[in-house]
């Protein structure tokens, strides 16, 4: 089981993006995973009733959850998705690597925002980073051939107020989850306008076995980690979602339905890995809004 989804925010289109991203990236599938409760909801979330409420999207075997709500957040280039295109996966040949990759590029600029055109870089022969047109940013990367364990890698970039926090919070998550191991650091070579020293341009850690990126953003940003795209914890039992949550949070006002915020301003959510049967319970949903943190017996 993965124990690390990442939730995207959608506003009332979800199953829509589920079915563009199964119709652009290799080996990926979507399917609602769950829908709202005609009745209980809160007011804003009335016009949702009977609508699909989570949207599981597999792309490559990383598992993603596409939330369906409002537009009470929005996605940002803080949290972005790697995207590796290994040579090995295309019998050994950097150009059909390079072809897969432009293709998948051309869908994703498609009513999108490009962040860093597609062109050879001193760390790629071909890589890009762009913003779909719901919101989320690719990084498109053409790898060394058998450098890639998988192919998605969700990527954390710490700037506007979390700017220069990669390493600090890196840390702080390796002593938090266990089975976790920091990689490599590449620190800056030289300040940029507002890095400080000691600031990575690229590192990489994990945690339960999965691959994760954090940098710190060379420029001054204008925005930083919202609840647009949080990070979903599979929990094994009421303890451990205890102990992460009094690791974890550290913004009071954002504890709401096992959502919570820490102190570099990410979002977790933090969940039983059983929540699917306990949401299928009779009036699961209204007490589920009534919960900061989840108790698992309380439902």
């Amino acid at each position: 089981m993965q124990k690390f989804i990442p939730n995207l925010w959608f506003a009332g289109n979800a199953e829509e993006g589920g079915q563009f991203y199964s119709g652009i990236f290799p080996d990926t599938s979507s399917f609602v995973e769950s829908r709202y409760p005609t009745e209980g909801l809160l007011e804003f979330q009335e016009p949702l009733a009977g609508q699909p409420l989570t949207v599981t999207l597999n792309i490559a075997g990383t598992q993603l959850a596409l939330v369906n709500a409002g537009n009470h957040f929005t996605p940002n280039p803080s949290i972005s998705f790697m995207l590796s295109f290994d040579p090995a996966n295309y019998s050994d040949d950097a150009e059909a690597a390079d072809k897969a990759l432009s293709q998948t590029w051309e869908k994703l600029v498609d009513g999108g925002t490009v962040l860093m055109a597609l062109d050879t870089y001193p760390f790629s022969g071909s890589y890009g980073w762009v913003q779909d047109r719901y919101g989320i940013s690719w990084q498109l990367m053409r790898t060394e051939a058998g450098q890639s364990e998988t192919f998605v890698t969700p990527a954390l970039m710490f700037g506007g107020a979390a700017q220069n926090q990669a390493v600090p919070a890196v840390d702080f998550y390796v002593q938090v989850f266990a089975d976790a191991q920091v990689g490599s650091r590449f620190p800056y070579p030289e300040a940029t306008e507002v890095t400080t020293e000691g600031a990575v341009m690229f590192s990489d850690f994990k945690m339960a076995g999965q691959n994760f990126a954090a940098m710190d953003s060379a420029v001054a940003q204008p925005f930083t980690f919202t609840p647009g795209i949080s990070l979903e914890v599979q929990c094994e039992d009421q303890s451990e979602i205890d102990r992460l949550w009094e690791a974890l949070s550290a913004v009071p006002e954002a504890e709401q339905c096992g959502w919570l915020q820490d102190k570099y301003g990410v979002s977790w959510q933090v969940v039983p890995n059983n929540m699917g049967e306990l949401m299928s319970r009779p009036g699961a949903f209204e007490k589920l809004l009534q919960m900061k943190k989840l108790v698992i017996e309380d439902f």
